[in-house]
């Protein structure tokens, strides 16, 4: 493995920010309530008519909607929000934007080049369905149940695979089997202190660098880096 280190630039005010890629990965699982019948019924509706998710497919869910039907759905929030303000986030779970997301595993990414500026925290709330949530480059796997939360850089690579698998393969994931996930996400600001602490995030490693730079990106050195959707491996 590579000794240089990996730098993530990202908006910061009317400039880039270079910054350090954190691989800590709080996470914990949740106590929370099943989603009722009738919203369970609508998510597998979305998700086999409007969305048709393919093998590796991540797409966003309608959430207004969502709510309606979801009598837990403050529970759920509560329990995330109690969980980042012992982790020292205190209440930046309240201003971070939020979205209901499905997968059908996911091909590993980074999502570095449009969320740099950010962290993801996610919230599980589908039934253990035999797959883990795997950070590539520091081997970490989680598995993924109701409830599971996680909190995690977006420039960290992450794919969604089979319990016991290593690479994404779209052949785990036959046509007739149930094997998505649905999640709540929070986009959190990484230039918020808590966020980064949290994520042992150093900022301002590069200026030099950043400055030459016009878009968001990862780069190791001078080569801007990628993710291989199989392994999750950089190039």
């Amino acid at each position: 493995m590579s000794r240089v280190p990996l730098i993530s630039y990202s908006a910061g005010g009317d400039a880039l920010r270079g910054r350090g890629v954190g691989v800590t990965t709080p996470t914990a699982t949740l106590a929370l309530p099943a989603p009722p019948a009738r919203l369970l019924a609508d998510w597998t509706r979305e998700i086999d008519t409007r969305l048709q998710l393919e093998p590796g497919d991540v797409e966003q869910m309608p959430l207004a909607r969502a709510i309606v039907r979801w009598p837990d759905y403050g529970a759920c929030v509560r329990a995330m929000r109690d969980w980042t303000a012992a982790l020292g986030l205190g209440d930046a779970l309240d201003t971070g934007d939020i979205a209901l997301m499905a997968c059908r595993g996911a091909r590993y990414h980074h999502d570095g080049n449009q969320y740099g500026g950010a962290a993801f925290c996610n919230l599980f709330l589908s039934e253990d369905k035999g797959l883990d949530l795997v950070f590539a480059q520091t081997c970490r796997r989680i598995a993924l149940t109701r409830g599971t939360a996680v909190l995690f850089d977006t420039c960290h690579p992450h794919g969604v695979v089979p319990r016991g698998a290593r690479v994404s393969d779209a052949a785990d994931f036959a046509a007739g089997r149930d094997l998505s996930q649905v999640f709540l996400t929070w986009e959190l600001p990484i230039e918020d202190a808590r966020v980064a602490g949290a994520l042992g995030i150093d900022f301002d490693v590069d200026a030099a660098g950043a400055a030459r730079l016009d878009a968001e990106q990862v780069r190791r050195g001078d080569a801007r880096q990628c993710v291989r959707p199989d392994s999750g491996q950089w190039t």
